[in-house]
């Protein structure tokens, strides 16, 4: 009988045997779809899917069951399916292994099913249920709403459609805002959301004397129209982005030439640049516009975050750091555009959201053609000029070095031709890292150098090279080692430096009696100091002996020298050399022939090219290279594209393509690309996709960005999950509200800054009601202003700008608070001091990955390794020690008092008047100012300013 159309048709079994006959009450045929589809998802399919299959099983198709004889259709008795399903002897059910087992009524049903035919409808395949389904409201497409009317509320509530929305609900929970906050508090609170810096005495005093109706709506046009919004609010997008300037892992070697990706992102943001224009750019700047870097620079995105480029030789394991690599940047993209946590679908179907594991290699096959690392990017006339300038002088260079080769080659076949000649002058061994002896008639010396002429070079090594130790053996019947640290000796060399390494790698490593780790030498030469005059008749070195514990070092190693010794340190002897050594390499026999067989004319000829050449190097070198930017390369990669089981790619699946998230089909346009198109085209499409105005998620989630860095708190308070463990919208008509504007304003930011600022909402007070924190301790409903701490770029810059030290230039390489040090891994030491061209903007700071920088990481500054939506506000002990004892508070305490003694003179009232204005845009009462000038007076104008910038008032917002 041929059972698999039985799994595809609904047959009706005339002849059935009465112990697989549904019950009497039972005679309505299963529904698969409406009663074994879900059970299955629920209940199997977590385990037993094509991307899991544990025990070799999936339940996801009817495949494995037909194949495998897990079900006979018709036959419950027969099928093993639900022989594991069934407890037997007082034994538990073998499955399902976690969660509960089946209920008695899910057997029967499973039982019928299999009695009636085990009836599976074609194309029907199964995935684990989802905690939130395409109904999910994220998903949903934006909702028209009205904002809601509100008789009981003041005028001034019922202007603003926001102010409306928030009234609405606070009344419904029984609750009433505050009333506007004062002028100072105001414009100090508006100031630093949209600069990050706190306004200047005379803004606050022009601010508080302008009682016009218009002064707060010119103050917040004043404020977005300045270049620091976009430093500002550029800040805030590095975050989501996880943009840092290191690679990250193991290595973490810096990036110096991301910069440009910065500025371009606060450009764009000072610019109002229209937001889905921006993300476009984001995804596929260089697709959108080649050879225009100011838009090309944008796709940097893709590889601003960390890169493991430590290598492995293993092809699964270079696989697997492929596959990490570009799961990073699937991750990135969809936290950071649509809210939604794409990653956790890498292994199997999202646990509680509607994405697939197709979804995920939807994603993966398009950004498959994603590589890290640098590449010129310039315009097309530039690229032009350039090849223009460069086309004679590389003809030149060109012709110069044929030359070159035709002597050097003529050269080298005449010392060919003398081979048994050479074989007789080189005949002893060539030199060996294991270990080099040269034996020479007794000599008496006090001084020992070995003067290398040579050196083998190590492919795989930028160092110089090494020596592990250097022996100079006494010529006697007893012969010893009289190179010893231990018998007085020492060592002379010049060293490799590497900063904070330096001694890691010195000369007195050759002569320590041990084999592993060794001198890397920067100079030509090693001179050994004997404890005192010895007749000496040989020397043994070595770079790696046999059996020596490695230090990981890779090293050159010497392939040419002399040993010269000397009585006293003036006049030298050679006693041995390498001449008559065989070469170490072709390279080493080349160069060797070469010396021996260029005629006079030979070299007189090499010599007048090589000066040619030299010149023409030198022009080459004056023409201005084409910027070269972190900005990331692509290949071809055309599939096909595979779904990996477990997240392996070891285990290929499936056929994957690049399309649109299957959950989102609803309420989005839907697009599937072939597997062989072009690299640019599928993140292209994929970026078209993301802000096409039919895809909700990106408007809600950057709505809900906007509102939470005026609010502390988004309208949904994880903004980079909108999914089912995300939280649920505070307001959810006002989110679908700010959403819409935002596309009526064509993605413009500016627009929404001013619809939010110019709100009651963001204009009431902070004050604190205990009968409404009882309510809502939070103040998620936004019964006032919530306070909120500056964050660490906010608390360095408004120090430097309050002791008048801050340098406002804009863009370029970025400053550095840590000494950078790079030994294979790299090392990033924070600095004790801060010289003036620290004294910037702290988002032009170098950002590297775990790369600790004093008060900024002190005050929650994150590691850029992963995308910080939300930035924690932790309090610790170390910010006060570092605000008070740090060299840059001492600082920058030191010339606020020189500020205040050039602007407010010598009277000591004057000073404290001068430095409140500075701190807190206010006046000092008489209490305070009493207070502060006994300690100036006590202590110094210093000690007072020390103690002013290290108030709570100074760095927290209300």
């Amino acid at each position: 009988m041929n059972l698999r159309p039985v799994l595809f048709t609904t047959l009706v079994f005339l002849s059935l045997p009465a112990s697989v006959l549904p019950a009497a009450e039972n005679t309505k045929p299963v529904n698969f779809e409406q009663e074994i589809a879900p059970l299955l998802s629920q209940r199997c399919v977590s385990c037993h899917s094509p991307n899991i299959k544990k025990g070799e099983l999936s339940l996801a198709t009817p495949d494995d069951l037909l194949n495998n004889g897990f079900v006979v259709p018709g036959d419950p008795a027969g099928s093993y399916l639900l022989e594991v399903v069934v407890p037997a002897d007082d034994q538990p059910a073998a499955m399902p292994k976690s969660g509960e087992p089946l209920t008695k009524a899910e057997v029967d049903l499973l039982q019928r099913w299999v009695a009636e035919g085990a009836v599976w409808p074609k194309d029907v395949v199964l995935r684990e249920a989802s905690k939130a389904d395409r109904s999910w409201w994220s998903l949903q497409p934006i909702a028209e709403v009205a904002p809601p009317e509100v008789a009981d509320a003041p005028a001034e509530w019922r202007e603003n459609p926001i102010d409306r929305f928030v009234w609405s609900q606070l009344a419904e929970a029984g609750l009433k805002p505050n009333g506007p906050a004062d002028r100072r508090t105001l414009i100090r609170r508006a100031t630093y959301d949209l600069t990050g810096l706190p306004p200047t005495p005379e803004e606050v005093a022009a601010f508080v004397a302008d009682d016009s109706p218009d002064a707060y709506p010119q103050l917040i046009e004043r404020l977005l129209a300045s270049p620091r919004y976009g430093e500002r609010w550029g800040r805030h997008w590095l975050d989501v982005i996880r943009f840092g300037e290191s690679r990250g892992f193991e290595r973490n070697q810096i990036i110096t030439n991301l910069w440009p990706f910065r500025d371009y992102v606060i450009r764009s943001i000072n610019e109002d640049k229209p937001f889905d224009q921006f993300i476009r750019e984001h995804l596929a700047g260089d697709a959108i516009a080649p050879n225009t870097p100011d838009v090309e620079i944008g796709a940097a995105f893709l590889v601003a975050g960390p890169y493991d480029d430590v290598g492995n030789q293993d092809p699964a394991q270079a696989a697997q750091i492929r596959a990490n690599t570009i799961d990073e940047i699937i991750r990135a993209s969809s936290e950071a555009f649509l809210g939604l946590t794409v990653g956790c679908a890498r292994c199997h179907d999202h646990k509680f959201d509607a994405i697939t594991q197709r979804d995920y290699y939807a994603l993966y096959a398009t950004f498959a053609g994603v590589k890290h690392g640098e590449r010129a990017v310039a315009t097309k006339g530039q690229r032009t000029q350039r090849d223009k300038q460069l086309k004679d002088l590389q003809e030149q260079q060109k012709q110069l070095t044929s030359q070159q080769t035709d002597i050097t080659n003529f050269a080298l076949a005449r010392g060919e031709a003398k081979q048994e000649h050479y074989d007789k002058i080189w005949s002893r061994p060539a030199i060996s890292r294991q270990s080099t002896e040269e034996r020479f008639a007794p000599v008496t010396a006090k001084l020992v150098r070995l003067e290398v002429e040579g050196q083998e070079r190590n492919p795989n090594s930028n160092n110089g090279y090494g020596v592990d130790e250097f022996e100079v053996w006494t010529a006697d019947e007893n012969s010893q080692n009289v190179a010893l640290a231990s018998a007085g000796a020492t060592a002379a060399g010049e060293s490799r430096q590497a900063g904070d390494f330096d001694g890691a790698y010195s000369a007195a490593l050759t002569i320590d009696g041990k084999f592993g780790a060794r001198w890397l030498a920067a100079g030509p030469q090693l001179t050994i100091t004997l404890a005192e005059p010895q007749l000496i008749d040989r020397i043994v070195f070595s770079s790696d002996r046999p059996g020596a514990v490695r230090d990981n070092n890779v090293a050159n190693f010497v392939s040419e020298y002399k040993i010269l010794v000397s009585t006293d340190g003036e006049t030298w002897t050679e006693v041995a050399n390498s001449h008559d050594r065989q070469p170490v390499s072709d390279a080493h026999r080349r160069k060797r022939i070469l010396a021996a067989e260029l005629t006079e004319d030979d070299q007189a000829a090499s010599k007048e090219i090589t000066q040619q050449l030299d010149k023409v190097n030198r022009a080459i070198s004056r023409i201005p290279p084409l910027p070269v930017w972190w900005v990331g390369n692509r290949d071809a990669a055309q599939g096909p594209f595979h779904l990996f089981i477990g997240g392996s790619p070891q285990r290929p699946g499936e056929t994957v393509t690049p399309c649109s998230l299957s959950g989102l089909s609803e309420s989005a346009p839907v697009y599937e690309l072939p597997a062989d198109s072009a690299e640019s085209q599928r993140r292209l499409k994929l970026a078209d996709w993301i802000v096409d105005p039919a895809n909700p998620l990106p408007q809600r989630v950057l709505a809900n960005r906007i509102w939470q860095h005026h609010f502390g708190a988004g309208i949904v308070a994880t903004p980079n999950d909108f999914g089912y463990m995300g939280g649920a919208p505070s307001h959810p008509e006002l989110l679908e509200y700010l959403a819409a504007e935002l596309v009526d304003n064509d993605w413009h930011l500016k627009p929404l800054h001013r619809q939010i600022m110019l709100s009651q909402a963001y204009r009431q007070s902070s004050e604190h009601r205990a009968d409404a924190a009882k309510l809502d301790g939070d103040a998620r409903l936004l019964w006032r202003y919530p306070p909120r701490r500056l964050s660490a770029e906010e608390v360095r810059d408004s120090v430097l700008q309050i002791a008048g030290k801050l340098n406002l230039e804009m863009g370029g390489p970025g400053f550095r608070l840590y000494q950078y040090l790079q030994d294979n891994v790299a090392t990033y030491v924070p600095l004790d001091e801060h010289d003036a061209s620290t004294y910037r903007r702290a988002v032009y700071h170098h950002n590297a990955r775990a790369a600790r920088t004093d008060l900024m990481t002190e005050f929650d500054s994150p590691d850029c390794a992963f995308s910080t939506p939300r930035r924690d506000e932790t309090t610790t002990p170390l910010q006060a020690l570092t605000m008070l004892n740090h060299d840059f508070t001492l600082d920058m305490a030191q010339f606020l008092a020189e500020r205040l003694q050039q602007e407010a003179g010598d009277d000591p009232q004057e000073q404290v008047k001068r430095a409140y204005a500075l701190c807190y845009g206010r006046s000092p009462s008489e209490a305070e100012t009493k207070s502060c000038v006994a300690l100036a007076t006590e202590h110094g104008l210093p000690a007072l300013c020390r103690a002013l910038l290290n108030t709570s008032e100074l760095i927290y917002l209300h």
